[in-house]
């Protein structure tokens, strides 16, 4: 599997960093803080609106465009995934089950076992909260995979492999356990503030849908992480 760290274009939109492009996909490093798409509350600059931006190379009359694939919270960094064409956003989407994403979150306290596989149905209510329900005619079954990678100060690091891709999953999930996620104003009511989400999508490996190359890309870890846990080493692949 090719993995690509340090291949990023020399031409980059203003926002994000752009890691990968071809003909086909876009790959993108989001700051926490930005959203990535725009919704009927919520107009404001969007990742999409960013790229859609540089691939018509500021002609605003350009049929070129950018087609969202997969979605990260507002808070959470790390990576997304673009595609230039509906057909390739199509081949990703139903290939999505077969695209493994690796999250790093750091949250409150030891969490016991240190490793395991958080499993729920999930739903939302009316004012956009997410929950787990015991009903599975309410929710949908959600699944999310961790691995303590480090504790230390009152904060454990993990990994996490979500098995499904459901809205807040990871941060539902944690909170649900009685560790939430670091800065997580939402779910984790009762703990320390933090100004900043203490999620990041690490790294996504995925089949290109065009070439069908088996493709790998990883982020920088923000500093966040470090300064909660110090250093750390993650497991070879992320």
């Amino acid at each position: 599997m090719k993995t690509t760290r340090q291949s990023a274009p020399k031409h980059q939109p203003k926002g994000v960093s752009l890691l990968y492009e071809d003909a086909d996909i876009l790959v993108v490093d989001k700051p926490g803080g930005l959203l990535t798409m725009g919704t009927d509350r919520d107009k404001s600059r969007t990742v999409h609106s960013i790229l859609n931006d540089y691939v018509r190379k500021g002609n605003p009359k350009s049929r070129n465009r950018v087609y969202i694939v997969h979605r990260l919270d507002r808070d959470t960094s790390g990576i997304l995934l673009f595609a230039k064409s509906e057909q390739a956003k199509v081949f990703l989407q139903s290939d999505w089950e077969n695209t493994t994403k690796i999250y790093l979150a750091a949250v409150f306290g030891s969490i016991s076992p240190p490793e395991g596989t958080i499993s729920s149905y999930l739903t939302e209510n009316a004012a956009f909260t997410v929950y787990s329900t015991p009903d599975p005619a309410k929710g949908k079954l959600s699944q999310t995979v961790y691995s303590l990678v480090k504790e230390q100060k009152g904060f454990s690091l993990l990994r996490l492999h979500l098995l499904t891709g459901r809205k807040h999953q990871i941060r539902v999930h944690l909170a649900d356990k009685g560790h939430p996620v670091v800065g997580d104003r939402k779910y984790g009511s009762g703990h320390a503030s933090y100004a900043t989400l203490a999620l990041h999508a690490c790294s996504i490996s995925f089949t290109h849908p065009v070439s069908g190359a088996q493709l790998r890309f990883e982020t920088q870890i923000p500093a966040l992480f470090s300064r909660l846990v110090g250093t750390f080493h993650l497991p070879e692949g992320k």
